[in-house]
């Protein structure tokens, strides 16, 4: 592939010029016409990228601050006359595109695909879009890590991750299983030299580069740009953009990691299934179960609840043995008629035999995929005799207590919520937590078992949690949980809330984040329990009315007091209280210690953190400095008064695992005990 590269001078913008959206300035063009920057359309709003123009359509490079939400059309994007790039989003309201210390004196538009802030001259570069890729590369770019999207059309961070790592290979994950020893696609970088992919690798940089994205067919009279793209699949691929006179382009994929995109690890979600003619996959769900999302890649969850919605399908969709596939016969050449009819019988003794021996086995499948996929209904007696008639009390609670049981299929050890205040409320509370959770299905989440509906007597079945709740852990134990682990509860206890808000088949408020109700199993893997106030959301709600007896004191979201619209970001002020109180091993609420000060957890961590003494929230405890500020930053983000101040659990997920610049905090208002 002839490759040459760009000649032409870069077009330099000025300080103080700007854009806007909704007018014929919305964007700065490269030198020849193909590539731009500025304004695009995203879903409601906009987005500031990079993008190749065409009259067939923008194919999107790069995209700024990518989990953002859309822009409205009435901000502008600046570069100030100070040097400084940011979009004004309201009277005061600022967010930066270019998150560099040192003033810019102009910027451009290269030919290349990159945008970039120059310095004190034209040749001195203090910021470039290369320098932070999204899902895309582009020639000359250096490759460290990039995220694919979560959709086709949406910029934000999807699920695949790739990475080089040193030593010249590139590996792909799954973004939320972060770096591990499996990794579905691994290759070293001297095997992707083919197709002008990739040409070299700096040992002692660790940097890989493609080759120049432009190259030229001077007797067609068309121009050539190439980019590599992890895309919404997981799969990375390489594109051709042919360009002719008439500025419309024609994409080729000219590479791709997988002839079969289903050999991507954990394309199709939990539950799915996944089939590829060759070129796109194609995700389905196990019978009973149907797609979370339109995208298909987040996977299934059940489509009945226990086991008379079971029955009520289609048994032909849940119970269909068909004929079996790639078994070989063996013909045999008989001499005699008596010898044939002898093969015969044989044949058909043996095929009763396998036949019966595959029935049992696939009844016994059947068994074992409802009761790991359904609900299973319990009788009273059954619940009353696996818990040795309620003798354990594990815990207490509003409207029932929690005892300790063991069923006799597996011997397994249960946990057993019963109602023993069964009104009006009781009754909503439970059935609230019945259709929440059954709905769910992640590892930081409790996973629900089953239920008994006998009369008034009403109890949920939970999976036994050895370790107790994480305020045993943090409040009544006598040494600190060692810093590594408190750390990894955390993001833990993040992920469960992501998951519930962003994930779950429809979003959930869980409306009571406090450490009694995060359980620990025997690794101490953190799962949030107790869904009993609890909020679904439809598609296009943002919050649903609040009502007394909401969120527990201490870990309340001021919304929850005055009577306000409770959105997500109310668990996400929850979880910050829980975030300090984890960095601290104490109480957000505490009169046992030595001043005033400390009595309110949230106010006095802000106090250590304006006076730059966080050491004294770990009292000598030998920490990494670096995560004790990134957390302690990220929990006064969380509990801010104003709702909209508060970051997305996503963000908050970033933040903590430091992939994303955590901003200083404003002073949070102390939380309503």
């Amino acid at each position: 592939m002839g490759v040459r590269a760009q000649t032409a001078e870069p077009k330099l913008i000025e300080l103080g010029s700007s854009l806007s959206p909704m007018d014929g300035s919305s964007s700065w063009v490269s030198p020849s016409g193909h590539f731009a920057f500025g304004f695009y359309p995203q879903d409601t709003g906009f987005a500031v990228g990079v993008w190749l123009v065409s009259q067939s359509g923008k194919t999107v490079v790069w995209t700024a601050n990518r989990d953002d939400p859309p822009v409205s059309s009435n901000t502008a994007l600046e570069f100030t006359r100070n040097g400084k790039l940011l979009l004004r989003t309201g009277p005061g309201e600022e967010i930066t595109i270019a998150d560099v210390a040192e003033s810019a004196t102009s910027a451009s538009m290269l030919d290349s695909g990159n945008f970039v802030l120059f310095g004190d001259n034209s040749s001195f570069i203090i910021w470039q879009s290369f320098q932070n890729p999204t899902d895309t590369l582009l020639g000359g770019q250096n490759l460290s890590n990039i995220l694919s999207s979560s959709k086709t059309e949406s910029p934000a961070i999807g699920g695949f991750f790739l990475s080089l790592q040193s030593g010249g290979r590139i590996v792909s994950y799954p973004y939320k299983m972060g770096i591990s020893e499996d990794p579905y696609w691994t290759v070293d970088a001297r095997d992707l030299n083919d197709k002008g992919l990739l040409s070299s690798y700096d040992a002692t940089s660790n940097i890989l580069t493609l080759a120049s994205n432009i190259s030229s067919d001077d007797a067609k009279n068309e121009t050539i740009i190439y980019r590599a793209t992890l895309d919404v699949d997981g799969v990375l691929r390489l594109y051709s953009h042919s360009f002719g006179n008439s500025n419309i382009s024609t994409v080729s994929i000219m590479w791709s990691a997988f002839k079969n995109p289903c050999d991507v690890k954990g394309l199709c979600g939990v539950n799915g299934l996944c089939s590829s003619n060759g070129t796109n996959a194609n995700c389905s769900c196990v019978p009973g179960f149907v797609s979370i999302n339109r995208e298909k890649y987040l996977g299934c969850y059940r489509s009945f609840n226990n086991e008379e919605g079971c029955r009520g399908q289609e048994p032909e969709s849940l119970y269909n043995i068909t004929t079996l596939i790639n078994v070989k016969l063996i013909l045999i050449l008989a001499s005699s008629l008596g010898s044939i009819a002898f093969l015969c019988a044989l044949v058909a003794v043996s095929s009763f035999f396998i036949y019966r021996s595959q029935v049992h086995r696939y009844r016994k499948l059947s068994e074992n995929a409802m009761e790991e996929f359904t609900l299973r209904s319990f009788s009273y007696n059954d619940l009353e005799k696996a818990t040795d008639g309620f003798r354990e009390e594990l815990g207490r609670g509003p409207f029932g207590a929690v005892y300790k049981g063991t069923i006799a299929q597996g011997n397994r050890t249960i946990a057993v919520k019963r109602l023993e205040k069964v009104v009006e409320e009781g009754e909503r509370e439970f059935q609230a937590e019945m259709t929440i959770i059954g709905r769910t299905h992640h590892r930081n989440l409790v996973r629900l078992l089953g239920f008994c509906m006998q009369g008034s007597k009403k109890l949920l079945v939970y999976e036994y949690m050895s370790d107790g709740s994480l305020a045993d852990l943090l409040f009544n134990g006598e040494e600190r949980p060692i810093w590594r682990e408190r750390v990894r509860i955390a993001l833990d206890v993040a992920r469960g809330i992501f998951y519930l808000h962003e994930e779950c088949e429809v979003r959930i408020i869980h409306g009571d984040i406090k450490p009694k109700n995060i359980l620990l199993d025997d690794s101490w893997t953190a799962k949030l329990s107790d869904f009993r106030l609890a909020r679904l959301l439809r598609p296009n709600q943002t919050g649903t009315i609040s009502r007394l007896g909401g969120s527990s004191r201490g870990y309340s979201a001021p919304e929850w007091q005055k009577r306000m619209l409770i959105s997500m970001e109310a668990d996400v002020y929850s979880f910050g209280v829980v975030l300090l109180e984890i960095v601290c091993c104490r109480s957000n609420l505490d009169i046992n210690v030595s001043t005033g000060d400390e009595i309110l957890l949230c106010s006095w961590v802000y106090s250590c953190f304006v006076a730059g003494e966080l050491e004294k929230l770990v009292e000598g405890e030998e920490v990494d400095m670096k995560t004790l500020e990134r957390m302690v930053k990220v929990g006064l983000l969380c509990i801010q008064d104003d709702p909209s101040l508060r970051p997305t659990m996503k963000n908050v997920i970033l933040m903590l695992e430091g992939t994303m610049n955590v901003p200083v905090p404003p002073s949070p208002t102390p939380p309503v005990s």
